[in-house]
């Protein structure tokens, strides 16, 4: 069956326009028009990606988006933010809460449908990774999104746990800032490297304890060594 894609934008012409073309490429849509719309029917049936409109009658899209990234049951879908709002600030903030990717509008409906494609690509070679071991406590598991410290479950954003996956796949490897920022979004990314402190800091902090094997490599990156 194909891949349900769940498009959120209080405008009906962005919601037909996002709709027919994903359409066109195969996939599966449900179309809503505010946040409460899209909470209810997530509940029922789970989709296998968001587009979602910052900017909804009745709620603040970051604030959705950080409440879906936090929620286990939720936090493994992709989010893709599409939204008038171009500042870099609002770009950092909707990626640092957990988004995919990032589209601002006007925006190319070719475009759009290769980043879904890209995202959705992204998520399936993750979860075909096995259950993966850092030291003796720490067990990330791919296919559930799922990560746990001496077999209690921790909570991570999408985005903690793809850097966490990147470096747990090559242990003792070492990552710059910039192919972290290229590995989480393609390419067409916001140069800012603080993002990637950012996230290593709320990585190593929910790690309970166990943060040190994220190693700090001065004036390049970071790698996992046990």
């Amino acid at each position: 069956m194909s891949k349900l894609i769940a498009v959120v934008d209080d405008e009906a012409d962005i919601v037909e326009l996002v709709s027919v073309n994903l359409k066109k490429a195969g996939f599966r849509v449900e179309g809503f028009y505010n946040a409460t719309d899209l909470l209810s029917f997530i509940k029922k049936k789970t989709p296998n990606l968001i587009i979602f409109d910052l900017m909804l009658p009745d709620a603040d899209g970051f604030e959705v988006c950080k409440s879906l990234k936090n929620q286990d049951k939720y936090s493994g879908i992709p989010i893709i933010m599409l939204t008038a709002k171009g500042e870099e600030v609002d770009k950092i903030l909707g990626l640092e809460i957990g988004a995919d990717d990032y589209v601002t509008k006007p925006f190319s409906t070719r475009e759009l449908v290769a980043r879904v494609k890209a995202v959705l690509r992204r998520a399936k070679e993750e979860k075909k990774q096995e259950v993966l071991k850092i030291g003796e406590e720490i067990e990330v598991f791919p296919q559930e999104y799922k990560v746990t410290v001496s077999g209690k479950e921790i909570e991570l954003t999408s985005t903690e746990f793809r850097i966490l996956l990147l470096l747990v796949k090559r242990k003792g490897w070492v990552f710059s800032r910039d192919q972290i920022l290229d590995y989480l979004y393609e390419g067409d990314r916001i140069v800012f490297d603080r993002t990637v402190d950012v996230h290593i800091a709320h990585l190593r902090e929910k790690l309970k304890g166990h943060g040190e094997y994220i190693k700090s490599i001065r004036g390049i990156g970071y790698k996992i060594e046990e």
